[in-house]
């Protein structure tokens, strides 16, 4: 279930990211769109990482490394 939120946090985090991009293309100079998409984004990379990080803390999730034992 965890795997899965993480994975639903990214396609958030493309989603907004794309808008962004959207509206850096589309809208004129005076749009606020794109600096709330790129907030939105970051804040969501925020939450990821926090999320990752208590993840991590209470066991849910075990770190290795690229070549596992």
């Amino acid at each position: 279930m965890l795997k899965l939120l993480i994975v639903a946090v990214l396609f958030a985090i493309v989603a907004s990211l794309g808008s962004g991009l959207f509206f850096l293309l589309r809208d004129g100079s005076d749009s606020r769109r794109m600096v709330n998409a790129l907030t939105v984004r970051i804040g969501l990379s925020v939450a990821l990482f926090v999320l990752l990080l208590v993840a991590w803390a209470t066991g849910m999730i075990q770190p290795h490394g690229i070549v596992p034992a």
